[in-house]
């Protein structure tokens, strides 16, 4: 059986069993060395730690796109699809600052978007949206739901013809980002 532990953790005493991979003795206590599921081997009578696999947390300089989950008066909160390219499953969210960027609406919610990650202050991820290539890259019309199309910095929306300001990105509507919508 199978139970989570934290480094340190006390996880058997040396009487029923040895150390394994990802664990340690001091003398009188096996102890976990990394976050993750205690398994016992029975038969070589080791008990060992296997190791979860590492929450993803962007670096600064990383670029991340995801899903606005809130927008607030002078920054948005996003949940973070990708790092770099790559895909995580980790629930990670960043904010980013609006207040410097002469636009109404930067983003809303469930718009797609691009940043990059300025650096980590007070426990928070921070982002900017400012560069040319950073913005959102799918958003849908606020009015009706449909498909919209950019007419140079403001989309537009096919179906009932209602504009709306966003900070696009160079990539905006690429089919490279749009499967990340799932």
């Amino acid at each position: 059986m199978s139970n989570s532990v934290l480094p340190g953790e006390k996880i058997a005493i040396i009487e029923e069993y040895g150390a394994g991979s990802n664990a340690c003795d001091d003398g009188h206590v096996v102890r976990a060395t990394v976050i993750g599921e205690t398994e016992t081997d029975k038969k070589e009578r080791l008990v060992s730690v296997k190791k979860h696999k590492p929450i993803s947390v962007p670096e600064k300089g990383d670029i991340v796109i995801g899903t606005v989950e809130a927008v607030m008066g002078s920054m948005i909160a996003v949940l973070i699809k990708y790092i770099n390219s790559k895909p995580v499953k980790a629930q990670v969210e960043c904010i980013c600052a609006t207040r410097n960027i002469r636009k109404r609406n930067i983003a809303l919610v469930k718009d797609l978007v691009k940043l990059k990650i300025i650096g980590h202050l007070n426990g928070a991820i921070h982002a900017t949206i400012q560069d040319p290539e950073l913005g959102v890259l799918f958003t849908k019309c606020r009015k009706c739901g449909m498909d919209v199309k950019p007419l140079r910095d403001i989309v537009k929306c096919v179906e009932c013809g209602w504009t709306d300001d966003r900070k696009l990105s160079n990539d905006f509507l690429k089919t490279d980002f749009l499967k990340v919508r799932e």
